[in-house]
């Protein structure tokens, strides 16, 4: 039956294919059919060459013995200037994303490439270099330019939520251009190439007609607009039509198999320091003020002192002290609203705080407004509030970018997710399926602290008590944080 099922839609697939063939072909007939009737109504080859003449003419330069080469310089010049446009636009995008200074000098110089009819660039790379290398500059500048601003706003539009999370994990730079930036960079990229493909061979071809580079094709275009030899200017532009439709498809399916090239995930630098921790006793009664065993400050590796964070005037930290003891388990049930992803923020480094002091087992001391953050000399798994997942990699690669290994990764998502889900995209899977795969990743990663962020979130009774397990069991001798409104001490 299954069989059957697969073979219909197989079928069904076909017809749809071969509907959509004939659909095609059958525009194309219309239109030739009138372009015909146009000619015969016309009635003058030299105004307008019917497409039978225009075959004709066509046909008599793929006899002549210089067709060839003549296409092919033309393609030579253009594809020169198409290819470095593309390259210099890319990296001169991704400097300026990484110097934004050099973003703000470049941007008078790029901007005038953009605007300046075309025309005057034309007359002045005549003047300077003539026509030997005018179709590739002229092909290089439409390119560049929509090149260049696509590429920069299609790094930028990498969320900071995902910088956030790479910069937690330490994930290697080449792990964020192949996964985080290169799905951004994509669709900005591929819509700017679709555009300047073409115009690169509007702009080419008309720079030949003008400055008539020996054996190119505008230089025949001229001659036949000379001789008055229309069919001969039709079948030229026939040519250039199809020489064109040839290189953007190649050159677009090159660069969609690039965008799809995986790479192997390097795993990130092996945080230096161990933390040891005790929470202590705070006499206020906030919020945040956790009372705890009190082990002697000698065997403090975390310690919070007075710490405040405002957002806009409002504070949301005041005054917080705690100490964390090596390997303890502390949960952080405060009311919504009271600073627990707050605190987390600040304990990863991601936002400076306003007042007080963290201290880290001597391994960072960071002072007021220092967001450099312990989790690069301790290592910090942390699973956020969001699941901050790249949607459009699996579940394994997800994993991968955090231990650096497949085997690694299979491991951490034993018993969390099912197996026929760890090749799916993220962007597939369910809510609840998401948090688990954010979980395995967070209790995968190197280091001492652990924070979980809501780790319950969107699961079910059961899964809550199974990942409940899980945690205890993969947490080994990290310190580790809850932020939940659930309380589970008392499940053990």
């Amino acid at each position: 039956m299954r069989e059957r099922k697969e073979t219909a839609k197989t079928d069904a697939t076909s017809k749809i294919t071969s509907g959509k063939i004939l659909r095609k072909v059958a525009i194309v007939f219309v239109w030739l059919l009138l372009w015909q009737l146009a000619g015969m109504l016309i009635g003058n080859p030299i105004l307008f060459a019917t497409p039978l003449e225009t075959a004709k003419a066509l046909f008599e330069n793929f006899g002549r013995a210089d067709f060839w080469g003549v296409a092919g310089m033309t393609l030579l010049r253009i594809g020169a200037g198409f290819f470095f446009g593309m390259l210099f636009g890319i990296l001169l995008a991704a400097l300026s994303k990484a110097v934004p200074f050099l973003e703000e000098l470049l941007h008078p110089l790029i901007y005038l490439m953009k605007t300046v009819p075309v025309v005057c660039f034309v007359v002045l790379f005549l003047i300077w270099w003539g026509s030997s290398f005018l179709s590739i500059a002229i092909s290089f500048l439409m390119v560049f330019t929509a090149v260049y601003f696509s590429t920069l706003e299609g790094l930028k539009s990498v969320g900071k939520d995902m910088l956030e999370m790479a910069q937690v994990y330490r994930l290697p730079l080449r792990t964020r251009l192949f996964y985080l930036y290169r799905p951004a960079l994509e669709p900005f990229l591929m819509g700017s190439l679709k555009t300047s493909l073409g115009f690169a061979w509007k702009s080419g071809v008309a720079a030949e007609v003008i400055g008539l580079p020996s054996n190119s094709i505008g230089e025949r275009i001229y001659l036949s607009k000379i001789s008055l030899d229309t069919a001969g200017i039709f079948a030229w532009t026939v040519v250039v039509c199809v020489m064109s439709a040839i290189f953007e498809k190649l050159v677009l399916f090159l660069v969609k198999k690039a965008f799809e090239v995986k790479v192997s995930c390097k795993a990130p630098k092996d945080p230096a320091g161990v933390l040891h921790s005790v929470m202590s006793k705070d006499l206020n009664e906030s919020p945040h003020s956790v009372v705890s065993k009190d082990h002697g400050e000698s065997s403090h590796s975390l310690i919070i002192t007075n710490l405040s964070k405002s957002y806009g005037g409002q504070e949301v930290l005041k005054g917080l002290s705690m100490a964390i003891e090596p390997g303890e388990t502390e949960w952080l049930t405060w009311p919504s609203g009271a600073g627990k992803t707050t605190l987390f923020r600040l304990l990863a480094g991601l936002e400076p705080y306003d007042e007080g002091s963290i201290d880290v087992a001597g391994l960072a001391q960071r002072d007021k407004g220092n967001v450099n953050g312990a989790g690069r000399e301790i290592g910090i798994g942390y699973l956020f509030q969001e699941d901050r997942l790249c949607n459009g990699e699996s579940a394994l690669r997800n994993l991968q970018m955090v231990t650096g290994s497949e085997a690694a990764a299979r491991e951490a998502l034993q018993d969390l997710l099912e197996e026929e889900l760890w090749d799916k995209p993220c962007g597939t899977l369910s809510g609840g399926e998401r948090r688990r795969v954010a979980l395995a990743r967070a209790l995968a990663a190197k280091g001492r602290l652990l924070l979980l962020d809501e780790p319950f979130a969107g699961l079910d009774e059961e899964r809550v008590r199974t990942c409940w397990e899980i945690i205890q069991k993969r947490k080994g001798n990290r310190t580790l944080l809850i932020a939940s409104h659930l309380d589970l001490r008392a499940k053990k």
